[in-house]
């Protein structure tokens, strides 16, 4: 029993399950945009500080690192495809419900995901 809760701890240790998202706020004077990403294979550190630093040039940004998105949201793009690159995330998208005219083409195409709707 000690050797089974060893290797459970050693396995969360290596990386293999992760816990990993940040949800991101942005602003714009006619716009208000909130997305979470979660992890699903993307190293810890690169997600970090590669994709949940946005550069949105005239807008209020607030990004909160999270264990899992949130509920609530009115669609996810599941397993999406990070371009050009072999790591996939699952993007949460909350606000306007009508935005999935053309966030879910965009997520099975450009990003090769699934979209769901929760």
């Amino acid at each position: 029993m000690r050797l089974m809760g060893l290797s459970l701890v050693l396995l969360l240790m290596s990386g293999e399950v992760l816990a990993q998202a940040c949800l991101v706020q942005s602003k714009s004077e006619r716009v208000t945009v909130k997305v979470c990403e979660q992890n699903r294979n993307m190293p810890e550190k690169l997600f970090a500080e590669g994709f949940c630093q946005p550069n949105l040039p005239g807008q209020t940004v607030d990004v909160q690192y999270v264990d899992q998105c949130p509920a609530g949201a009115f669609g996810v793009c599941s397993n999406a495809n990070v371009s050009n690159m072999p790591y996939r995330l699952d993007i949460h998208y909350y606000g306007t419900a009508t935005d999935a005219a053309f966030l879910q083409p965009f997520c099975e195409s450009k990003s090769q995901g699934t979209w769901l709707k929760p």
